[in-house]
C-alpha cells in the first residue's frame, strides 16, 4: 500500500503511542505453539480462516495487541489456502488503519485474501473514496493478481467459489444491496449447480443468530441485520443447495447463535477477532474459525488465535448434499 505524507505521520504517531501502551501494560503474549493450525486430514480440499471485525483503530491500542498475537498464530499455520475477513476490517476507514491490517495479514504463502467491507469501513466518507481505498487494500494483499474493482465480487480458491456482497452506497449501520447486485448474486449461485459455495457479507439476515437480541435491540426487527434487502437476499440464498453464508457484525462469541440453518441454507456468524465478544458460551477476543472442506462435509473449527488453542467444543460441522 502507498501512504501519503500525512498518513505516514499518523501511522508513525500510532506506533509511538502503541509502544508506550505496551511498555505500561506489558508485552504482547505470543500464542502457544503446541496446537498449530493444520487440517484434521490431509485430504482436505480447502482450508481457510474466517473471522470478522478486526476493526483496527489508530487510537484503540488494545485491539492491535489481540490482532498482532492472532496474526502470529495464523502465520505459523501449516496450510492456509485463504483468509476471509467478514467486514469491519478497520474502525474508521483510514488509510493508516488499513496499513496496520495489511502489515499483519500479508505474507502467507499460496493464500488468497478475501475481504468484505463492513459498515465501519464505509460510513465516514464518500462511497467513491470507500471503494477506491478498500479495493486498493484488498488488491495489495493479493499482489494485484485478479484485482477487484467493487465491494461485491466473486473468485475461486481450489475450485470453490467465494461470493462477496457489499453495500452499493455509503450507509451508517446496515448495507444497501441494489437490485442489480441481487440479480448478479442469483446468477453467480445458479452457475455453481449445487457445488459448495461460500457467500460473505458483513451483516447477517434479520431474525437470525438470535437477532435482534444479540444487537441489544429487541423491538426493531431489522436491528443488526443487512437491512431492507434481507428478505430478498434470503430468497436467493435458499434457492440453492450447499450454500454457506458467512457474516460478522454482531461481536458474538462461540455458542448457540453461531450457526443456524434455514432449509438447505447454512449460516455461520463469525466472532470478532480484535474486540471482546459477548453473548456466547465462549467470549473474549482473538476468536475465529479454521474451515476445512471435504467431499461430504465442511468443518468450522473454533479457535482462539490469540492464545493458539483449539476450542473443539464449539466446532460446527455441515453435512453436504
Amino acid at each position: 500500500m502507498v501512504l501519503n505524507i500525512v498518513q505516514q505521520f499518523f501511522l508513525k504517531l500510532f506506533s509511538i503511542f502503541f509502544a508506550m501502551s505496551v511498555s505500561v501494560s506489558g508485552a504482547i503474549a505470543p500464542p502457544a505453539t503446541d496446537e498449530p493450525i493444520k487440517p484434521l486430514d490431509d485430504d482436505a480440499k480447502l482450508v481457510f480462516a474466517a473471522f470478522g471485525d478486526t476493526q483496527i483503530s489508530n487510537y484503540m491500542f488494545d485491539r492491535y495487541k489481540s490482532f498482532s498475537a492472532s496474526m502470529e498464530d495464523l502465520h505459523a499455520s501449516e496450510r492456509m489456502d485463504a483468509v476471509i475477513v467478514a467486514g469491519d476490517v478497520v474502525e474508521n476507514g483510514l488509510a493508516e488503519e488499513y496499513q496496520l491490517v495489511y502489515d499483519g495479514l500479508k505474507g502467507l504463502e499460496n493464500c488468497r485474501y478475501i475481504m468484505s467491507a463492513g459498515n465501519h469501513d464505509i460510513r465516514l466518507r464518500s462511497y467513491k473514496q470507500v471503494v477506491s481505498r478498500f479495493t486498493e487494500f484488498s488488491n495489495a494483499l493479493n499482489n494485484n493478481v485478479d484485482p477487484v474493482t467493487e465491494l461485491h465480487f466473486s473468485e475461486r480458491v481450489n475450485g470453490y467459489k467465494f461470493i462477496v456482497i457489499g453495500s452499493d452506497k455509503a450507509t451508517f449501520e446496515e448495507a444497501y444491496i441494489s437490485d442489480e447486485q441481487l440479480e448478479w448474486l442469483d446468477s453467480e449461485l445458479a452457475a455453481e449447480n449445487g457445488k459448495p459455495t461460500f457467500v460473505i457479507c458483513h451483516q447477517p439476515l434479520k431474525l437470525t443468530h438470535d437477532l435482534p437480541n444479540t444487537w441489544g435491540n429487541g423491538t426493531n426487527l431489522n436491528a443488526g441485520s443487512v437491512g431492507d434487502q434481507s428478505d430478498a437476499i434470503k430468497e436467493i440464498l435458499t434457492k440453492y443447495d450447499n450454500v454457506v453464508f458467512i457474516t460478522g457484525h454482531l461481536h458474538t462469541g462461540f455458542g448457540e447463535a453461531s450457526y443456524e440453518q434455514i432449509g438447505d441454507l447454512h449460516m455461520v456468524n463469525v466472532p470478532a477477532l480484535s474486540i471482546d465478544n459477548k453473548d456466547g458460551k465462549y467470549n473474549g477476543s482473538g476468536l475465529g474459525y479454521i474451515v476445512e472442506v471435504y467431499d461430504d462435509e465442511i468443518i468450522f473449527r473454533a479457535r482462539n488465535l490469540e492464545t493458539g488453542k483449539w476450542l473443539s467444543d464449539y466446532n460446527e460441522t455441515i453435512t453436504l448434499k
